[in-house]
Parts: C-alpha cells; sequence; structure tokens
C-alpha cells in the first residue's frame, strides 16, 4: 500500500540507510533534487533502482523551467515561464514545452514534475516572478493549460501550485512565513481563478506556505477553509492534494516534522514532503506509524502514463518542438 510520505535522498545513488527508509510502507513517494543528478543515465539507473525496491513509489521532480530545473546537464534548459508570455504564439509554445519537459523528465524515469506554476505574478514575490505565465489571471491560466496539454499528451498527470497563489505575499516561504492581507474576494477575483478556470485538468494541487488572515489563521496547506471548503468544496477539485516541503520556513507554525504532517494531513493533504532534512523525515515517518494512515489511492493516478524510452529525441514530434522553442530563441 502506498505511504503519504514523500521525502529525499544525499546522493546519487542509493544508500543502505536509503533503502530502509523506502521500504517503510509508510513512504509513498521519492523527490529528487539537483544533489541526486548527474546526466539522463545515472537518473535512469536511480530510478530503476528505487523501483525495484518498491515498484509502487510515485518518483517526482521540481522541473518547471527557468531557475527551478533539477535537470540541467544531458536535458533541454527550458525558459522560465514568463518568457514564452512574451510571444504572439504563446499558447502554441507552453504546449510545446509543457511536452518537452514531461518527456524528458518520464524519459528518465521519473513520474511527474511538480508543475505548472499558477501563481499570479504581481511584480511582488521574488520567490515566484518569472516563474509564473502571466500577472493576468485570464492570460496565466490560458497558458498554464496549454502547458497541461503538453504534460498529458506526453503521459504526465499535471500538479498545480501554489494555492491559492503566492504572487502576492512578498516573503519567501523557503526562509520566512509569507503573509498575504488581502480578502477572499479580492483573491476570488484574481489569484484563485487559474486553480478555478483549471481545476478540471489538474490531477494535483500543491497548496502555498503563505497566511491569508483574513480567510484563516493557518498556512493554506495546513487549513481545512482552504483545502475542504474552497478547493475541495467550491472548485470542486477531486484530484490528489501534496503539502509543500514541510521542511520549509514557512511551515513551522505547525510545530515539529511530526506535527507539521500530521496538520497537513488533518487539513487535507495526501501525501506531505519532507525534504533536505533527514531526521525531519524520520520523525514524520514515526508520526505516521503511529497514527497508523494509509495514504488515498488517488495517487496511483500520478504515476507515468507513458514511458518515451531513450531514443525520444529521434521522435519527429521531438524536432518539431526544439525547432519552435529555438525560432522563438526561449532555448538555445
Amino acid at each position: 500500500m502506498q505511504g503519504s510520505l514523500m521525502l529525499d535522498i544525499d546522493g546519487t545513488w542509493l544508500t543502505a540507510e536509503d533503502r530502509h527508509l523506502l521500504r517503510q510502507p509508510e513512504v509513498g513517494g521519492l523527490i529528487l533534487f539537483a544533489r541526486n543528478i548527474e546526466h539522463p543515465r545515472q537518473v535512469r539507473e536511480l530510478c530503476a533502482a528505487v523501483r525495484a525496491l518498491r515498484p509502487d513509489l510515485l518518483l517526482a521532480v521540481d522541473q518547471e523551467g527557468g531557475r527551478v530545473q533539477r535537470l540541467r546537464q544531458g536535458f533541454v534548459r527550458l525558459p522560465a515561464m514568463r518568457a514564452v508570455a512574451d510571444n504572439h504564439n504563446a499558447e502554441a509554445l507552453a504546449e510545446q514545452c509543457g511536452w518537452v519537459m514531461a518527456t524528458e523528465v518520464l524519459a528518465a524515469g521519473l513520474d511527474l514534475s511538480f508543475a505548472p506554476v499558477l501563481d499570479l505574478d504581481h511584480q511582488r514575490s521574488a520567490v515566484v516572478g518569472s516563474r509564473a505565465f502571466e500577472g493576468d489571471a485570464r492570460c496565466a491560466a490560458m497558458l498554464a493549460g496549454a502547458f497541461i496539454r503538453g504534460m498529458a499528451t506526453a503521459g504526465m498527470a499535471a500538479t498545480g501550485k501554489h494555492f491559492p497563489g503566492h504572487g502576492w505575499a512578498e516573503a519567501d516561504s523557503h526562509v520566512a512565513i509569507p503573509v498575504d492581507e488581502r480578502s477572499l474576494q479580492d483573491i476570488r477575483a484574481s489569484d484563485l481563478q487559474p486553480f478555478a478556470r483549471l481545476s478540471g485538468q489538474l490531477a494535483a494541487v500543491m497548496p502555498a506556505h503563505v497566511i491569508y488572515p483574513q480567510v484563516d489563521s493557518q498556512p493554506a496547506g495546513f487549513s481545512r477553509r482552504w483545502l475542504q471548503d474552497i478547493l475541495r468544496g467550491e472548485l470542486k477539485f477531486a484530484g490528489v492534494i501534496f503539502s509543500d516541503d514541510l521542511s520549509m520556513a514557512g511551515a513551522h507554525v505547525a510545530g515539529d516534522a511530526a506535527g507539521r504532517i500530521e496538520a497537513a494531513l488533518a487539513a487535507g493533504c495526501d501525501m506531505g514532503l519532507v525534504c533536505n532534512d533527514r531526521a525531519a523525515a524520520e520523525l514524520a515517518l514515526s508520526a505516521l506509524q503511529r497514527l497508523k494512515v494509509s495514504a488515498p489511492a488517488g495517487l496511483a493516478g500520478m504515476r507515468r502514463r507513458a514511458f518515451p524510452g531513450t531514443e525520444y529525441r529521434q521522435d519527429p514530434r521531438w524536432l518539431q518542438a526544439l525547432a519552435a522553442l529555438r525560432a522563438a530563441q526561449l532555448i538555445d
């Protein structure tokens, strides 16, 4: 049975300690970071080793494009999504970006990239910035929808982040606790729109470690108001909810790692991420073992739906997509 904890490892291969941890049934996923990645063949070998140990584990990465791109050597260096929006054929280019990203990630042996970013670029948040497609909600939804179509064609499920929008709060939730003082009415009219428009196309959503005090005193990822009443109730979202990394400073309001994963799951998250802190991951694992938490069946829907194989660069569609992105000067 797939578990509710996604964690990480330190190196480019599995240690005995990693293997022991990944065998625990409460662990349901592994996320790779730049330190785990050397080149495509090494990533495929690492993924194969993980799947030999636990075929049911979700294997994830952050491969948005721009500065958030863990797979680099031997992979296409995708543009920041904001650069895509500046083109007259932006919608077609966004779809090509989604397809190229998903094809490469799947070919490396992974299941998913946590993408696309649905935050709006309000010219306020440095941590969002050019990761966002647009500052206009309608345009952002249109371009993100095209990106999702590309991902789906390649065989990858999409994860919209960071619900209900991280673009207004100025602080970086990696190192601080951001606050968005706007009213629910204001958020509904802008940042919530891409999530509302695309809720039927998203297989998963990742909430923000942001506090919206006019709506709830808890960050969105720990808030039943946001996750149950608004995301599930109003937006009719029926997919998976992944927490953002519970080791980030924005999550520390919920206590230690055990308290954080308990609070995330109690609020409605289906899987909690605990990254870059092995002691915290072990504490979260102990909490899940004590609580006897089992993950919902919906997580299986995040598994890769296609495997492009290693010869994808000979595919005429691949060559066509790269030619279009090069013509727009979005890739080298």
